[in-house]
């Protein structure tokens, strides 16, 4: 089979398009032949170090495609079902295996790009608003990088339960994606300082939480844009870590609260993860999501995925397809 493969850390040239045997499912995993690869920021951590991993690697995680072959003791799934897991073992390839546990069954009306181009963003965008702070009707959020995969996804489900958010974007086309999605207001923070525009446009008052993926440029800004005890939800950091500091700061500004999530501790359970993409991908197979696909790429141009990403070129999601 066809694979992209790490053998050191480095740049986007250390993807290595590479023939590898196809993998035979152990115990309790399946066997997909995949048909859409979701490109994600942590495969790019992981390339370039940020994140620990053993070489070579096959990067990535999440991916749509059809069951090719069961393990022993598995059951729930046969030959040919349409599925989608966000814990594929290494999804930058033709074929890949999947815990059994961590895989479900695409509904009938959505396609498997799709069930890729959605399940890790909208599965994250789902626990940031329904779990690490769970978004009333008349709250106010902020959203950066509001044009992302996450922050389109995440402005919809926000709007869903009642809330205002306000989104940061770097331009006018991407100010408009964000509209689209259900944004209230929408700060180009290329033109202007977006911890003033917040104040502005509540009143002095500051949002109730920030979903912020985007880390060491927005952090200091973003908790003075909470209230008192407003919670900032740090979940990425697209522009580089946060810098340590002192935790004091968090009582000086308010006895603001910051958590740093990520997916895995929410959908640490079979009820969990079935409760996340069945929410994420039924909402999308009738059309109650809109999920955008900016670019679906060879799996070969794999390198040239995770610049786009990198260099922040798109607004959605980016899809690699063997």
């Amino acid at each position: 089979m066809k694979a992209i493969q790490i053998h050191s850390t480095g740049g986007p040239e250390a993807l290595q398009l590479v023939d590898l045997p196809i993998p035979r499912p152990e115990p309790g995993q399946v066997l997909i032949r995949i048909e859409a690869t979701g490109v994600n920021f942590i495969e790019v951590y992981f390339r370039k170090g940020v994140y620990k991993a053993s070489f070579p690697m096959i990067p990535g995680s999440e991916a749509a495609g059809t069951v090719e072959e069961l393990g022993p003791g598995v059951n729930g799934f046969k030959d040919g079902d349409a599925v989608v897991s966000t814990s594929v073992i290494g999804s930058y390839a033709e074929y890949a295996l999947v815990p059994a546990a961590q895989l479900v069954k695409v509904p009938e009306g959505l396609s498997l790009e799709c069930a890729a181009a959605v399940m890790l963003q909208g599965m994250t965008a789902h626990y940031l608003v329904f779990s690490t702070y769970p978004l009333k009707k008349g709250e106010t959020a902020l959203v950066h990088a509001g044009a992302g995969g996450v922050g389109l996804l995440l402005t919809q489900m926000a709007v869903r339960l009642g809330a205002r958010v306000i989104t940061t974007v770097s331009t006018k086309a991407k100010a408009e994606l964000s509209r689209e999605a259900g944004a209230s207001d929408v700060i180009l923070y290329t033109e202007r300082d977006f911890e003033a525009e917040v104040k502005r446009l509540t009143g002095g008052k500051g949002v109730d939480v920030v979903y912020d993926s985007v880390g060491k440029t927005t952090f200091d800004g973003s908790l003075n844009c909470l209230h008192p005890r407003g919670m900032m939800a740090l979940f990425g950091a697209s522009s580089g870590p946060v810098p340590p500091f002192d935790p004091s700061l968090l009582n000086s500004k308010g006895s603001l609260y910051l958590t740093r999530p990520t997916l895995w501790h929410y959908i640490a359970t079979r009820a969990e993860l079935e409760w996340r993409a069945g929410d994420v991908l039924g909402w999308a197979a009738k059309g109650e999501l809109k999920i955008r696909t900016e670019h679906t790429y060879p799996l070969a141009n794999a390198a040239q995925a995770q610049i786009d990403l990198e260099e922040r070129k798109t607004a959605g999601k980016i899809l690699l397809v063997p």
